[in-house]
């Protein structure tokens, strides 16, 4: 039997991609990436990091496996599917526009062809869109995103199961239509589609079925759910929320990231019903900035007060308990030094328990440029400073649980940490935790958080 390997770059949402695609390639056996027939690169494009991390994942693995047929899609495929389709063993690249027929060319590779027996009308590789002679590999992409059907993408015939991922992502929405100034999602993901409902709750009813402690419902901007469909949008993704808690026995369900301005009345008051017992009481509000003049200047459809009463409102109906984590962009171009320190003083004034940060990067397309960026000692200046407050804040949010007793899910445990005789767990309230004592994955447990280990990470033991 033909096997493949699926690298994963980005962010959860990608990551739901590549899941949906192995769960659409049962004909095949999954393998580490130097014993695949076929290499799956599902690339992320938000920085010119990620950029880089997927060519140099490309030429490793046709250096140390020549034989490969390297099948390249995501957002980097999306946006620039020429410079990747000319990379030495590249078979066939794959953009987010297409992401539907990925199965489909990947099984045709491994049959020794590359088009899909059912083209859709109208499909033209990109190449020849442009009038250019031709890469070296076949492209599938185009800017229509009319080929890109997220229902045919993300699922197909697979069904949702606890597996590799003990908490696994279903994505429920694509695309993106905030138009900020610094991101190139829109061109890479399209305009913002959703899952059905009826097809939302069969995934959730199987994922149960199939043994499933908790779920993570993902997208790329998760708040925008069902707002595509017919009627009032108020509302939406909370009426689908209630739905799966109410009328499925999901035990456990996590939201991922969410705009500040859809965290609206609704959705909130199903984190004061439900928090804590059946919906994760942790939540995740990209800010970027503190400052209103540098969020003005990103388009970003709030203020720091905004951002400021949406953490009111989920603290009063979570709770203290509640891990809120967001993203900081560093050095958006022009940002002064009194806007850089609104940003810190915003931040320490709020009980934010992890920050993801990311440095300015420019993207082709947006119309910031390179040329803009900060002076790299005032940038790694700027990011040393947001580093040291993040570990400050989750430091003083991880120690006010010592002693106390929550819920948690067993993962499944690194080799290394097993052999010691413990756990890797995520709480509820989304701290990972080192567990003593050996617990297969996908456990619901009660543990009392007793410590800190040598590296700092939050050490537990299961309660009686």
């Amino acid at each position: 039997m033909a096997g493949f390997h699926i690298e994963h770059f980005g962010c959860r949402a990608a990551r739901a991609d590549g899941e949906a695609m192995a769960g659409n390639l049962r004909a095949l056996s999954e393998r580490e990436p130097m014993a695949a027939d076929v290499v799956i690169v599902n690339t992320c494009s938000v920085t010119a990091e990620a950029d880089r991390a997927a060519r140099a994942f490309i030429r490793r693995a046709h250096r140390k496996n020549p034989a490969a047929k390297i099948v390249v899609t995501g957002c980097y495929a999306q946006r620039a599917p020429e410079e990747l389709a000319a990379m030495p063993g590249v078979a066939a690249v794959v953009g987010n526009s297409h992401k539907a027929l990925a199965p489909e060319i990947i099984l045709g590779l491994t049959r020794g062809t590359e088009q899909p027996k059912s083209v859709p009308p109208r499909l033209v590789p990109v190449a020849q869109l442009l009038g250019a002679s031709g890469p070296s590999a076949p492209i599938w992409a185009d800017d229509r995103f009319a080929h890109s059907f997220i229902e045919d993408v993300h699922w197909g015939d697979a069904q949702l199961a606890p597996g590799a991922q003990t908490r696994p992502n279903l994505k429920i929405q694509e695309g993106c239509g905030n138009r900020c100034t610094f991101c190139v999602i829109p061109f890479t993901r399209g305009p913002s589609k959703s899952l059905p409902q009826a097809v939302v709750m069969r995934q959730v009813e199987s994922f149960v079925v199939a043994g499933g402690k908790e779920l993570v419902l993902s997208g790329i901007n998760l708040g925008r759910w069902g707002t595509d469909f017919e009627g009032s949008s108020r509302g939406k993704l909370a009426g689908l929320v209630r739905a799966i808690l109410e009328r499925t026995g999901l035990p456990r369900l996590r939201l991922s990231s969410i705009e500040p301005m859809d965290w609206d009345d609704a959705l909130i008051a199903l984190m004061r019903e439900f928090g804590g017992r059946r919906l994760a009481r942790h939540a995740h509000l990209p800010l970027q900035s503190g400052s209103d003049a540098v969020l003005r200047r990103m388009h970003r459809r709030y203020r720091p007060w905004h951002y400021a009463e949406k953490v009111a409102a989920l603290l009063g109906a979570a709770g203290l308990d509640l891990t809120l984590g967001a993203d900081v962009m560093v050095g958006f171009p022009a940002e002064t030094d009194a806007e850089f320190e609104e940003t810190l003083a915003f931040i320490r004034a709020l009980p934010f328990g992890y920050l993801h940060l990311f440095p300015f990067s420019a993207r082709p397309g947006t119309g910031l440029h390179a040329a803009a960026k900060l002076a790299p000692a005032v940038m790694a200046e700027r990011m040393a400073a947001l580093r040291a407050l993040a570990a400050e804040k989750s430091e003083a949010h991880r120690r006010r649980f010592v002693g106390r007793e929550l819920e948690a899910i067993t993962l499944h445990t690194p080799a290394a940490l097993a052999e010691r005789g413990c756990t890797t767990a995520l709480t509820e309230n989304f701290l990972p935790v080192e567990l003593e004592g050996r617990f297969k994955a996908n456990q619901l447990v009660r543990v009392r958080v007793t410590g800190f280990n040598a590296e700092g990470e939050i050490t537990a033991s299961a309660s009686a």
